[in-house]
C-alpha cells in the first residue's frame, strides 16, 4: 500500500498537481495506492474516473493540513503501509514520526517552497519537516543545492525529475482547432504556463513584436490565467499585436495538447522574481515529446529539462536581445527541426514508468 498525501492534486491545474497526479497513478503498477488530497471543483468527476482511492479534505485552509494528517494516520493504523509520499513540507509537518518509523517516507521539493532565508523561523520548521522523511526528492539540480544551502544534508537528497506520459492521442476536434489558429503561419510559438512575472511573458510579447519583420506571419500562443492577463492583454494592444498573439486564458488539455503538437517553438525564458524562480519545468519536457524544442531561461532549474544547444537554448530572460537571437538562432537553416527531433528522444527519459521505478528502488 502506497500512501499520498498531497496539497496540491487534480483536477486542480498546475505543475505540482500534474505530477502528484502522475505518480499516482503510475504507482498503481505496483500496488495499491490512497490519496488524501484537498478539494477542488467538480472534483467529483475526476475522482470516480481516476481508478484511484482518493479521500478529499475540505474546510479553512488553515486547518487541513490537521485534518489530513489524522486521517493518515487512522488509515495507517489500520493497513500495512510500504511508503508514503508528501508533495511539500508542510504535507508532512504535522505527521505523527511514529507511523513514519516502519514505511520509507518521500517529501518531494521544487524550489520557491524551500526559499527561507536560513535561520528564519520558516527556515526551521521546514528543516524539521523535511528530516522527518527517509528521502527528500528534489526536481532538479538547482532545487538541490538550494535545499543544501538552506541547511538540509546533502545524503538525504536524490533527485528525481518529474514524469511525464505525452504524447497521448488527439481528437480531429482539437487537432483541427489547433491547425486553425495556426494556418498560414511560421514560426509557430507557444507558452503554456501561469500568467505571472517570473515566467516573462511581458518580455516574449516585446520580442514578438521584435521579430515581425524579420516573420510577418509569426503567430505566438500563451496558454495560462494568472494575475499579470490583464496587463498582457493591454500590451498585446499597445504593440498592435491583434493577429499575431493568442491569449487562451481557459484550455482543455486535449486542445493543450492539439496546439503543442502544432507548434515548433515552446518558449519560456523564465526569471527569478522575488524568491520565486524556476525549479524544473515539466511544460518543456511536455512540448519535446511532441517534438518540439524550448528556449528557457538561464536561472533556476530549466537546464535539466533542456540541453543547451541539443534539444533548445538557455537565455537571460530579462534580456530582450537574448531572447530575439536565441529564437533567432533556433529557426536559422531549420535548426528547429534538428532540435525538436532530439527533445523528442530525450523526452523519453522522462516517462512515468522510468520516473516512478527510481521511487521503487529506494523503498
Amino acid at each position: 500500500m502506497f500512501v499520498i498525501s498531497t496539497r496540491n492534486f487534480p483536477p486542480e491545474v498546475g505543475g505540482i498537481q500534474s505530477l502528484m497526479g502522475g505518480l499516482s497513478v503510475s504507482l498503481l503498477k505496483h500496488g495499491p495506492v490512497k490519496v488524501f488530497a484537498e478539494n477542488f471543483d467538480d472534483f467529483e468527476k475526476f475522482d470516480k474516473n481516476s481508478g484511484l482511492d482518493i479521500t478529499r479534505v475540505a474546510g479553512f485552509k488553515i486547518f487541513r493540513k490537521y485534518r489530513k494528517a489524522n486521517l493518515v494516520k487512522e488509515f495507517s493504523l489500520k493497513n500495512s503501509v510500504r511508503a508514503f509520499f508528501f508533495d511539500h513540507w508542510k504535507s508532512i509537518e504535522k505527521i505523527d514520526d511514529n507511523i513514519l518509523k516502519n514505511s520509507t517516507s518521500f517529501c518531494l521539493i521544487h524550489s520557491k517552497e524551500i526559499n527561507h532565508e536560513k535561520g528564519s523561523i520558516l527556515n526551521k520548521r521546514m528543516l524539521r519537516a523535511l528530516n522527518k522523511s527517509s528521502y527528500v526528492i528534489s526536481n532538479s539540480e538547482f532545487t538541490k543545492n538550494l535545499a543544501i544551502k538552506n541547511g538540509l544534508e546533502a545524503k538525504k537528497i536524490k533527485i528525481i525529475h518529474p514524469g511525464c506520459n505525452y504524447p497521448i492521442k488527439i481528437d480531429n476536434k482539437n487537432l483541427e482547432t489547433a491547425r486553425e489558429l495556426y494556418r498560414n503561419c511560421f514560426p509557430k510559438i507557444i507558452t503554456v504556463a501561469r500568467l505571472d512575472k517570473r515566467k516573462s511573458h511581458q518580455n516574449i510579447l516585446m520580442t514578438i513584436k521584435n521579430l515581425k519583420p524579420k516573420f510577418p506571419k509569426i503567430k505566438y500562443i500563451s496558454i495560462g490565467s494568472g494575475d499579470e492577463l490583464a496587463n498582457l492583454k493591454n500590451l498585446k494592444s499597445e504593440l498592435g499585436l491583434g493577429n499575431e498573439v493568442v491569449l487562451i486564458e481557459n484550455s482543455t488539455e486535449l486542445l493543450k495538447v492539439a496546439l503543442l503538437d502544432q507548434s515548433d517553438l515552446f518558449l519560456m525564458p523564465s526569471i527569478k522574481y522575488k524568491k520565486s524562480v524556476e525549479g524544473f519545468g515539466i511544460s518543456f519536457i511536455e512540448a519535446a515529446a511532441y517534438c518540439s524544442g524550448s528556449i528557457g531561461g538561464k536561472v533556476g532549474g530549466a537546464s535539466d529539462a533542456i540541453k543547451d544547444g541539443e534539444t533548445g537554448y538557455l537565455c537571460d530572460g530579462e534580456s530582450l536581445d537574448e531572447i530575439y537571437s536565441s529564437i533567432i538562432k533556433f529557426y536559422d537553416n531549420n535548426n528547429f527541426i534538428r532540435l525538436g527531433e532530439n527533445a523528442f528522444k530525450f523526452s523519453k527519459n522522462f516517462h512515468w514508468d522510468k520516473i516512478v521505478k527510481k521511487y521503487i528502488d529506494l523503498i
